[in-house]
């Protein structure tokens, strides 16, 4: 990395504050179909953004060039365009807005990059694939694993100094089986992005999981329709990641609730009046903000404007208490918030974003959630979804679903959807899974802003089970 303090140092600017963040970006991927490799790719990525507020706005400007003559006019742009935005300012920060922190975070991955070895990941690949053709109807067999290392550095004139190094990967597969009577298709692993390396791989582990998301999708070929009527949803922790990023994270997003958001990706249903006093859902519902959980896959020590990161609740005992939000839309909405303000790489500003947000476990175990189920139906992995602009009304398919009748795991159904309204469906929950049922997940594709940055984010949560929820076939 290049000498950040030199280089702020001698930009010689009158501003009431200065920033460079530096970010540095390395990725690997590589992928298998039907046991043919589809090719190694790697990307590297190197920039600086620099942020000046002058007069109570802020303003950027970013480059891919570390000479003092390039970054001294970026500056110069960035703090031009801070005064031109006095006139049109919405409101006047002042330097409370940016902290002054130092420290660093090292993720705990062991095994980066560096032992990245394309034919060993290559073979690997191709033992998954091949464990997946256990049938002709097997008609798809993918396989891939990426990894990705950042290491950000970020200055200030209030004398910040954060740097932050994270190794990241997200191993997939996916298995689709076809016949006359359709297709269904099982994956594994797209919601396990995690900050860990390439020590993750245990390949007796993945074996498994091929030769069983192959069973599942031959099996579904077969399985009758999920029923199309109201009944009690079980829902497993890798469809509860998406339940809880769309319905809880995106709609508690402070910019989106000042409109910030609402050209692009929408705006949310929740008002700021609803803060302390919106019962967003049951009682046992807890939901936390917290980036401090060791190799969660948006873990850090700060966020990309210097806001330690510190575990919150933003909804305790289903009482809706924190949004998440910057330090900026904090002051704006008067509004407490989070260590939320994120960029997805050197040439973006950071602006409000999930990062951690995990659904606290409860008490009940899986078999006393059974038990108490007289006729439901259970139901895993994300296959679709849809939510309105508001973050309010949706409906998810899921790729594999089994109905429970008297207390009991029974048929194999097909195509399971559900769908409801936020915080009425959150209201039903009945009960929530221990630490046994308790998993922890991740999403490396969280789009939003303009322009567009895609962003890692984390989830966790136990099994989860909803009374009366509205349940349907794929045909419906």
């Amino acid at each position: 990395m290049s000498n950040l303090k030199k280089l702020l140092s001698s930009l010689n600017i009158e501003a009431d504050y200065i920033s460079l963040r530096s970010v540095y970006n390395k990725t690997v991927n590589i992928s298998v179909r039907n046991e043919i490799l589809e090719g190694v790719t790697s990307s590297e990525d190197h920039g600086l953004m620099i942020e000046v507020m002058i007069d109570g706005q802020i303003a950027y400007g970013a480059t891919n060039s570390f000479e003092p003559s390039e970054v001294l006019r970026c500056a110069l742009k960035a703090k031009q365009s801070a005064l031109m935005a006095k006139r049109f300012g919405l409101y006047q920060f002042s330097e409370h807005v940016r902290p002054k922190v130092v420290g660093e975070y090292q993720g705990p991955a062991a095994r980066g990059i560096e032992h990245f070895i394309p034919s060993e990941l290559s073979e690997l690949l191709m033992t998954l694939s091949t464990a997946m053709k256990i049938h002709e109807h097997v008609i798809s067999r993918s396989a891939s694993f990426s990894l990705t290392e950042t290491e950000s550095h970020m200055v200030a004139t209030n004398g910040s100094d954060v740097l932050q190094k994270i190794i990241r990967s997200s191993i997939s597969l996916g298995a689709t089986a076809a016949s006359e009577k359709g297709s269904q298709r099982r994956t594994f692993g797209d919601d396990q992005s995690s900050q860990s390396g390439l020590e993750r791989l245990d390949s007796h582990q993945l074996l498994q999981a091929s030769e069983r998301i192959a069973n599942e999708a031959l099996a579904l070929l077969e399985a009758p329709e999920c029923p199309s009527e109201t009944l009690d949803l079980l829902l497993a922790p890798d469809q509860m990641y998406l339940q809880i990023h769309e319905s809880i994270g995106h709609p508690l997003e402070l910019d989106r609730i000042l409109g910030d958001e609402r050209n692009y990706a929408g705006w949310s249903f929740v008002k700021p009046s609803d803060f302390g006093t919106l019962q967003y859902g049951s009682k046992l519902m807890n939901v936390t903000f917290d980036p401090t959980v060791v190799g969660q896959n948006a873990s850090y020590f700060a966020d990309d404007i210097g806001a330690i990161a510190t575990r919150e609740y933003l909804i305790r005992d289903g009482i809706l208490e924190r949004g998440l939000g910057s330090l900026e839309s904090q002051k704006r909405l008067n509004l407490p918030g989070v260590s939320s303000q994120r960029a997805t790489s050197w040439n973006r500003a950071p602006i409000d974003r999930m990062a951690n947000v995990n659904l606290e476990p409860g008490t009940s175990s899986l078999e006393e959630m059974l038990s108490s189920i007289e006729r439901g139906v259970f139901m895993q992995t994300t296959r679709s979804w849809s939510i309105d602009d508001y973050r309010n009304k949706f409906q998810f398919g899921c790729e594999h679903g089994q109905l429970i009748e008297n207390g009991k795991l029974t048929t194999l159904v097909k195509n399971p959807n559900y769908r409801g309204i936020t915080a009425p469906f959150w209201n039903q929950l009945k009960m929530v899974g221990d630490k046994n049922t308790f998993q922890v997940g991740g999403l490396t594709n969280c789009g939003k802003g303009e322009p567009n940055q895609v962003i890692h984010v984390g989830h966790a949560s136990p099994v989860c089970l909803f009374s009366k929820i509205e349940v349907f076939g794929g045909g419906k």
